[in-house]
């Protein structure tokens, strides 16, 4: 099949599926009856660990857990029972790189035109969105200047107060001076007295200091940003500015991990990929220009790779700049990715949803197969390859039993 026929089966597989693990992982669902017993009935099965998809099939729902799947199962008198036998069934999607509290289409600055209040709510209906597209889990990758409103939008829809899918947050990213999210043409005068869109930290002390009052506030995951945006990338080489070292990094890791907590760093690629990938971080975000050595210790260490093309394409991430500077950073971030594959790293699913539209974030699939990834491959890389970045691996992204 060519790329053009993959991606369109995969969109239509992606849009006809009913999420069976659906049941546990929305905010309304703790609300259900945990003895509550319903068959699935299925036409098609994608377990989200098989090469192949299943035949017909009865999914067995007990609560908020699978039970049992396959041909014969034995369904209890009383069950509630689905009919979806025209449809493919598959787990809960998971997209591993979000930012539900940016929602750019209006196009005024979060930090400076709106109050964090306004932004939770707008949260909520950017994380309702994603949910209604069929992805029953968010990592959420930077609260991008609102604090730590991503814990309230977390906990709220895990108490079943708004619908939404699991929320695993990094409330506010660490950058540096004058990188990464810190703001650009403002009088210093004004630039000192507004909020950041991250959190500026400049030495090691200052890192460690910061991840430990992000756990206390919250936060599941740590975002660290190792190398610059955009603005950063020096036109002719197409090098990236490293924001942070190897040592800096590791300090980063090592006490997130006493925390019991991974960290996740934005880097396009050059030095700053290097050392976040040296220095122990669980997974890289975004990789435009990351470099085939990186790619290797990458394989190497089983770092995770999103690599969010849905926002590198002229009319998201990189629209406005010259042609000649798009088409070359494009070419880059598609041999990254050709090579990823050939080497086999670990890429998980991420759109950065949130600079492209919520409940948008089927399209990543359509432009990961157009690369080379198979459907199958795709349809796990959103499913148990992310459960296994976020270590769910036990609980979601399968259709198996004893998962959500």
């Amino acid at each position: 099949v060519s790329n053009s026929g993959r991606s369109k089966n995969i969109l239509c597989l992606v849009s006809a599926g009913l999420i069976a693990s659906a049941t546990g992982a929305v905010g309304s669902a703790a609300q259900e009856d945990s003895s509550a017993v319903v068959a699935i009935h299925a036409g098609r099965v994608i377990d989200g660990l098989s090469a192949a998809s299943l035949g017909p099939s009865v999914i067995l729902i007990e609560g908020d857990r699978i039970t049992e799947v396959g041909p014969d199962v034995v369904i209890p008198a009383g069950a509630r029972e689905i009919n979806l036998l025209d449809a493919t069934v598959l787990p809960g999607l998971i997209d591993a790189h979000t930012h539900v509290l940016f929602a750019p289409q209006d196009g005024k600055n979060p930090v400076l035109e709106k109050s964090v209040a306004f932004r939770t709510l707008e949260a909520a209906a950017a994380a309702r969105l994603s949910l209604e597209a069929g992805f029953t889990t968010l990592r959420d990758t930077d609260s991008e200047g609102a604090d730590f409103a991503d814990v309230a939008v977390r906990d709220a829809i895990a108490a079943g107060l708004i619908p939404g899918p699991r929320l695993l947050v990094s409330t506010m990213a660490l950058s540096i001076t004058g990188g990464h999210m810190n703001h650009v043409g403002l009088a210093p005068a004004i630039d000192q007295r507004v909020p950041q869109l991250a959190v500026m930290t400049d030495t090691v002390d200052e890192m460690i200091r910061e991840v430990r009052r992000q756990v206390k506030y919250g936060a599941d995951w740590i975002k660290l940003y190792a190398t610059g945006t955009m603005r950063h990338v020096d036109r002719r080489t197409l090098q990236s500015l490293a924001q942070v070292d190897e040592e800096q990094v590791r300090a980063v890791v090592e006490e997130a991990r006493r925390w019991r907590r991974d960290v996740a760093a934005h880097a396009y690629g050059g030095d700053g990929a290097r050392a976040a990938v040296l220095g122990g971080v669980r997974s890289l975000e975004h990789g435009l220009l990351l470099e085939e050595d990186v790619l290797e210790l990458m394989a190497e260490r089983g770092t995770y790779w999103a690599a969010t093309l849905s926002n590198f394409t002229r009319s998201t991430g990189l629209a406005g700049y010259p042609d000649d500077f798009v088409d070359r950073l494009r070419s880059r971030h598609a041999e990254a990715f050709r090579t990823a594959l050939r080497l086999g790293v670990n890429i998980v699913f991420g759109t950065d949803a949130g600079r492209v539209p919520h409940g948008s974030n089927a399209g990543e699939f359509e432009l990961m197969v157009a690369l080379g990834m198979s459907p199958m491959q795709a349809i796990q890389s959103a499913t148990s390859v992310a459960a296994e970045l976020l270590r769910l691996e036990n609980e979601i992204g399968a259709v198996k039993p004893g998962f959500l």
